[in-house]
């Protein structure tokens, strides 16, 4: 069943001609869905309101900081079988190695990836995902796209998230539910880092004049500076944006 939808996320690739030169406009930014994102962009931001902010203690802050820093470590340690893979997509042996060795240590030496020890053996954190592979093997981003909860994302990274659920080993080794605990640690890595981060995050997402252009250009700038792709040729002032349409 796995591998049916493997094959199926990957022939999404090839027929929604992703592979062909890239038609993103002069100002860097390829947006068809708008509308339709502005709407999910509303979602999310009622979302975050209702976690995040109010009168007393937010949700997120019931939560110790240590617990986020241990789900973290988790989550990156069972992500790992799936990034080796990844850098053995892209051609880099160098970093499958190393990540696999950090693997082997965090997950006996870190009691499971309770704590980072490889880092302090000088083995640090490396991430890489399907969608820089797609992006290695030439398939452009496509449109930008903004997922429930979630948050920006592009049609590429779309079908990478698909990609490294089911390319990850511990997917094949531990059955369902328990193999989606990694993505679901994940997650809750990500409410923690909302916690800690908090002023940055209301002041882009609450506080400037059109949130959806300005979470779009990070995320944009953000994610093609990762994969040393092409900026985005807009310089956008979060003070001085048109409001109209959000």
């Amino acid at each position: 069943m796995r591998g049916s939808i493997l094959i199926l996320a990957l022939g999404m690739v090839s027929s929604c001609g992703w592979l062909q030169p890239d038609s993103t406009p002069g100002d860097g930014i390829h947006d068809p869905s708008e509308a339709m994102n502005r709407q999910v962009h509303q979602f999310n931001l009622m979302v975050d309101d209702k976690m995040f902010r109010g009168d007393g203690p937010s949700i997120a802050e019931a939560v110790p900081r240590p617990v986020y820093e241990v789900t973290g470590n988790v989550a990156e340690t069972l992500s790992l079988p799936g990034v080796v893979v990844n850098d053995v997509l892209q051609g880099k042996l160098n970093e499958a190695t190393r990540n696999s060795v950090r693997l082997i240590v965090n997950a006996t030496m870190g009691l499971g990836g309770l704590m980072d020890v490889a880092a302090d053996m000088g083995l640090p954190e490396d991430e890489t995902d399907f969608g820089e592979t797609l992006a290695v093997w030439g398939v452009s981003e496509g449109g930008y796209v903004v997922l429930p909860i979630y948050g920006p994302s592009n049609d590429r990274d779309v079908v990478g998230q698909v990609v490294d659920l089911l390319i990850n080993p511990i997917a094949y080794v531990v059955s369902v539910p328990a193999s989606f605990v990694g993505p679901v640690l994940e997650l809750v890595d990500d409410v923690g880092d909302r916690q800690i981060y908090g002023d940055t995050y209301d002041s882009v997402l609450h506080e400037s004049a059109d949130s959806y252009k300005q979470m779009r250009l990070i995320y944009l700038q953000n994610r093609r500076y990762e994969l040393g792709e092409e900026a985005v040729g807009e310089d956008i002032d979060p003070l001085e944006l048109d409001t109209k349409g959000f």
